[in-house]
């Protein structure tokens, strides 16, 4: 029952074609005959201090703005969540008033 069944390969039936043959090649190995020159280095990347300046600058103001927006973000789901639940206790006092009239 636990035992693993391998499925048994059926045997073709009706026009089987005969496996074709398969001649091997030679191989043969090309030289390039002119070599490519090697490319120079390219120079080092240099920060001037008021490049460092103007990187940490926009890095901050990147950060500052992404805070503001996920800041916001939830300010608006946690009005919208205050908002929904004032709804709610205000209809539950009307239905409750009403049936306690009847």
């Amino acid at each position: 029952m636990f035992r693993p069944k391998i499925p048994v390969m059926p045997q073709p039936t009706g026009f089987v074609t005969p496996p074709a043959v398969v001649e091997p090649t030679a191989v043969i190995h090309h030289t390039p005959e002119a070599t490519v020159p090697a490319v120079p280095a390219r120079p080092a990347v240099q920060l001037t201090p008021g490049a460092v300046v103007a990187l940490v600058g926009s890095g901050t103001a990147v950060v500052l703005v992404v805070g503001a927006v996920l800041v916001s973000m939830l300010l608006a789901v946690a009005i919208t969540g205050a908002s929904v639940a004032v709804c709610a206790v205000v209809i539950r006092s009307l239905i409750t008033t009403d049936a306690k009239r009847r």
